[in-house]
């Protein structure tokens, strides 16, 4: 979010929270109604640990693990990822926790030669390094950090015409089209943006380009959004975007797709893993990148296209020219999960959290302020057992290794335990980079009412309302339309958004089907180092959370939310938020079909008229757009049918808790809590289809999954939606059966657990 908008806020909304807040108290008193999932007795003394827990946790702590984690670069495979994982693992142990290290073998490439020169209609050879600063005393660790670099980028050298591609997304190259311009045979030149980086390579090779520079635009990461660093904490002139650019078709190691990394796996060479991208590609700065803008021709940018840079911005392609050389050290290296264990009473359920710790530089805000939170989260967890509590289910704390590569820790512990992850599995709750701001929680809706829940119980540092409160006040504040304040102020919850394939949640949501949040704050810091090497100790500690605040409610957050978790007499999942949310992915599934229908219909009317003709500038010729089909009728019934089925099941499982909750939820027998915490453990693993999607088999999840062109982005009932974006109808019209399908096991699954609560409190009567 822009400084701008951040001061709208505190100016315009502040006023009006503090007013609500003389009459509404800032975190739910203790003693207040029962916890979703709890008896009453239970209830109170749940809430009397969770106060012990939350006051425990200190900024301090949270800060000294900050300063030790990122003190020297640690990417996979070097000293100093290694030494991070055996501190951490002892500290797993002196906090009382069983822990132990797993390592599996991954391919890591890292830079051997990299090259890249303007060769006309000038001469200009690109840096390509971020120039150590005296005020930053960890920028200077040259001989540690790698290269700026994109990992998995195939080795190449090639010479080409220069074309500007805006972000270099599908959209740009049909605008491309219209101007008459093609990057067959050309190497392009893309801003970051609006997009995973990993996109913009894989675009590029489908449209014929032979190599991809990727470069870092102060409009969106520098002097645009405020001083640049060291003077302000922005991206500066000479700053790089370092970060892998594997194909999205699934994470993980790329030589063993769908299985664990271990020593006896059977490994792809490199040449058949799919997942390496097809050409060369490099990030660099905007100082690189400005004389090679600068010598573009051509037409020039649209207004949406241009950038912050005191150039005119040219498409090309040419005169520019270009020479661009990338050559990896494709190398085997271990990475290193630290698995740390609390038992509980019952070890048949596992209550999961994880957060990374390596990163690409010192990463000190990605991945380490959430790291260094989580750790304070697992020594107070600790502290509680040794004053006597004990979960009634297992808790597992992680701490991943080579999440930055591409999720390769958690990928490859989910694949090779994923039996058990199926049988066991409650929930897994991530976390990666924490600044300051508000909570806005993403993951899959059936934790929606429960991390709402938890939000309300903790206050915001710096307003001391409930955590829930602000992020709530700040959606009406920011919605889009009357419509949407008056939606957001009707909700009970938070909204918790789809999750795409940004962090260590993918293999649990998306290949194990397990319920997942990812938990973070966010959209008042002063600044992004994002993946360089000023993301250290000294700029987070002058620019983000200085005081490490906002790290504490993050710990206080995600301890408290796996405490209730793994302490709840019934797993407190919530269907009818889910079917909710699974009803308004069908509803944009029809949509987009009729708005297809009418643009597709409206621009072949308009070539008939000839507007684009009448239209187009002589001087400035233009393509006019092809012609293109209109979408034929789809079928949505069996999955408007499967909804409703699921909405009337959710609904009902969620009558029979409010009844049980108004009679004071009453104590069911040991065999009845069970009985039905058994059946909710199975609900979640029914929206996989073990065949996966259409074209992208590893991920097996029906509703939630990351776009095959968006990365980070989710796109919800991708086995259709991937289907209408490639505008092919047929095949998507053929998905909608499959899904229902899915949809109508889930909510069998819903109406079963519900017939075995409403027994089991019958019995308890």
């Amino acid at each position: 979010m822009k400084l701008s908008s951040v001061c709208w806020f505190v100016l315009a909304v502040v006023p009006a929270i503090a007013a609500q807040s003389k009459t509404e108290s800032a975190v739910s008193p203790e003693g207040m109604a029962h916890l979703a999932g709890y008896t009453a007795d239970t209830s109170g003394i749940e809430r009397s640990w969770e106060k012990k827990f939350q006051q425990g946790i200190a900024p301090g702590n949270i800060r000294e693990n900050m300063r030790r984690l990122s003190a020297r670069p640690h990417h996979v495979g070097s000293p100093y990822d290694k030494d991070n994982a055996e501190w951490i693992l002892t500290k797993f142990k002196e906090w009382g926790f069983e822990a132990r290290i797993e390592t599996f073998n991954v391919l890591f490439p890292t830079p051997k030669e990299r090259l890249l020169e303007l060769v006309e209609p000038a001469k200009f050879r690109a840096k390509l390094q971020e120039p150590a600063l005296a005020v930053d005393p960890t920028s200077n660790q040259t001989t540690e950090q790698l290269p700026t670099y994109n990992a998995y980028s195939a080795d190449g050298d090639v010479t080409a015409p220069l074309v500007y591609v805006n972000h270099g997304n599908r959209e740009d190259y049909e605008q491309l089209d219209r101007l008459g311009i093609s990057v067959k045979g050309a190497i392009v030149i893309a801003r970051y943006g609006q997009g995973w980086r990993g996109i913009k390579p894989k675009v590029a090779a489908e449209h014929g380009a032979i190599g991809c520079i990727i470069y870092t635009d102060p409009k969106a990461d520098g002097f645009f959004e405020g001083d640049d660093y060291p003077a302000g904490g922005w991206r500066p002139r000479d700053g790089v975007q370092r970060g892998s650019v594997m194909d999205t078709d699934y994470p993980g190691d790329p030589l063993t797709p769908g299985v664990g990394a271990t020593a006896d796996a059977k490994r792809l060479s490199i040449h058949e893993a799919k997942t390496i991208t097809k050409i060369p590609v490099l990030p660099i700065s905007y100082a690189d990148a400005l004389p090679l803008l600068s010598a573009l021709k051509g037409p020039v940018a649209p207004e949406s296209w241009r950038g912050a840079l005191n150039i005119t911005y040219h498409i090309g392609p040419g005169p520019a020219r270009v020479h661009l050389k990338v050559v990896s050290n494709w190398d085997i290296k271990p990475i290193y999960d630290v698995i740390a264990t609390l038992r509980g009473a019952d070890d048949g359920q596992w209550v999961i959290r994880g957060n990374h710790h390596d990163a690409w530089v010192n990463g000190a805000d990605d991945p380490i302020s959430g790291q260094a939170a989580m750790l304070e989260e697992a020594r107070m967890l600790g502290e509680l057992h040794r004053q006597g509590w004990t979960p009634k289910r297992t808790i597992i704390y992680c701490a991943w290794d080579g999440e930055e590569p591409g999720l390769l820790g958690s990928v490859e512990w989910v694949e090779t335990h994923l039996n058990e992850l199926r049988q066991h599995a409650v929930a897994y709750i991530n976390s990666d980079s924490n600044e300051r701001g508000y909570f806005f929680p993403g993951g899959t809706q059936d934790l929606q009412g429960f991390v709402s829940g938890v939000a309300r119980d903790v206050e915001d540092p710096e307003t001391h309302l409930s955590v829930f409160q602000r992020s709530h006040l700040f959606s009406i504040a920011k919605a889009k339309d009357a419509e949407e304040r008056k939606d957001l102020r009707k909700r009970k919850d938070l909204v918790v958004t789809a999750l795409g394939d940004g962090s260590d949640y993918t293999a649990f949501q998306d290949f194990a089907g397990i319920p997942t949040l990812s938990i973070d704050f966010g959209g008042e810091e002063d600044g992004d180092q994002y993946h360089s090497i000023y993301d250290d100790f000294y700029w987070y500690t002058h620019f983000i959370d200085t005081d490490f605040v906002y790290g504490r409610a993050l710990a206080q957050t995600g301890g408290t939310s796996i405490m209730r978790l793994a302490d709840a007499d019934l797993l407190p999942y919530d269907y009818s938020a889910q079917a909710d949310a699974i009803a308004k992915y069908e509803e944009e599934l029809e949509k987009l079909l009729k708005d297809k229908q009418e643009e597709f219909a409206e621009r072949n009317l308009q070539l008939q008229e000839g507007v684009f003709a009448a239209l187009t500038d002589p001087r400035r010729p233009s393509v006019p757009p092809p012609v293109e089909t209109v979408p034929p009728y789809m079928n949505f019934a069996p999955m408007k049918n499967a909804i409703d089925s699921l909405k009337k099941s959710s609904e009902r499982y969620s009558k029979i808790i409010a009844d049980w909750q108004a009679k004071g939820s009453l104590p069911l027998s040991t065999h009845g809590f069970e009985s039905v915490n058994a059946e909710l453990l199975k609900i979640s693993r029914l929206f996989l289809n073990e065949k996966g999607l259409p074209e992208r088999p590893w991920f097996k999840n029906q509703i939630y999954a990351p776009g095959a062109y968006t990365g980070y982005g989710a796109k919800p009932i991708a086995a259709v939606r991937e289907y209408m974006d490639e505008k092919k109808w047929e095949q998507a019209d053929a998905q909608i059966p499959q899904v229902a399908q899915v949809i109508e096991n889930v909510a069998k699954g819903i109406g079963k657990a519900a017939d075995t609560l409403e027994k089991a409190i019958a019995q308890a009567h």
